[in-house]
């Protein structure tokens, strides 16, 4: 399923590790670990003026076509303000501004609540979670992304296009054979009926992913549960390991298929510096897609007109 070469240097081991699948390629090198560039966690609590808070959400965010939002459980969904999809949803997860572990309920109610926002579109669907400023999260306050569009986003087209090839050429599903490779491996978490295992070709830090046993997105009520168990599950191990920040995609296909399956990829991410918010987000290191503020055009004419 992967390939890796050693390369000896003079502090260790250099792996490059290329995924056969795909071609997605990175480079693992354990002994930078010891520079121990990650941040002491501060957790911040400042809730004023902040958007999400009970205070204000339900004066501040906008309302779907009807005029309500989604409330499940402690959640609240509405659409994004500022949208970088055709259409783009946030779920507000939890009532208080910040809590210290999230619990299997909360991301039950908040993944129900997407599944309901994105079923309005019909399009190619992700989950999306960006948790603290070194994420990429604008908002400090716990909130969910959906997005949909007509095309998938790069991550997810390559993986549906190349299963379809993978099935064509070996008569096996690629999950099928990810699953029995992984659960025998020392990359395999936990889990069976959704098996969670350390990704062989991580595309970030500690990238898990949990493979679903569904490929659509209106198949997945009856394993929510599952899947959020899984989730704090893996918070919890990144916690362990000192980190506390991470970004979160669930892929989705859109029809019917043999070939594919949905699948949750989490990546931890350096503890947040209080002084900055990290431009790269789960569009960035998830989807591969980044998202670009400025129009090349705008820059353009600034320079001959205002920049020289």
């Amino acid at each position: 399923m992967f390939t890796v070469s050693d390369v000896a240097t003079g502090r260790g081991i250099l792996q490059y590790r290329e995924e056969f699948l795909t071609g997605l390629r990175c480079r693992i090198s354990p002994e930078r670990l010891k520079r121990h560039i990650d941040q002491t966690i501060s957790l911040p609590e400042n809730s004023a003026d902040c958007p999400f808070c009970r205070e204000n959400i339900f004066s501040i965010t906008p309302t779907f076509a009807d005029g309500n939002r989604i409330l499940k459980g402690e959640s609240v969904t509405f659409p994004n303000m500022f949208p970088f999809s055709a259409w783009h949803t946030v779920t507000v997860i939890t009532r208080d501004h910040m809590v210290p572990v999230f619990s299997r309920q909360q991301i039950a109610d908040a993944l129900m609540a997407q599944i309901e926002s994105l079923l309005r579109f019909d399009g190619y669907p992700s989950i999306n979670w960006n948790f603290l400023p070194s994420a990429g999260a604008s908002i400090v306050h716990p909130h969910l992304q959906g997005i949909a569009d007509r095309r998938p986003s790069w991550m997810a087209e390559r993986y549906l296009t190349a299963c379809k090839e993978y099935h064509a050429r070996t008569g096996n599903r690629y999950w099928d054979d990810v699953r029995e490779q992984d659960r025998s491996s020392d990359r395999y978490l936990f889990g069976d009926e959704i098996l969670w295992s350390a990704h062989a070709v991580p595309v970030g830090e500690r990238e898990v992913r949990g493979l679903l046993p569904v490929a659509r997105l209106d198949e997945l009520e009856s394993y929510i549960d599952s899947l959020a168990g899984g989730i704090v599950e893996v918070l919890s191990l990144y916690r362990k390991l000192g980190t506390h920040a991470f970004n979160m995609a669930i892929f989705f296909g859109r029809e019917k298929t043999e070939e594919f399956s949905a699948f949750c990829s989490l990546i931890s991410r350096i503890n947040p510096n209080p002084l900055s918010t990290s431009d790269s987000a789960f569009m960035e290191r998830l989807h591969n897609e980044p998202i670009i503020l400025t129009l090349p055009e705008d820059l353009g004419r600034y320079y001959r007109n205002e920049g020289r």
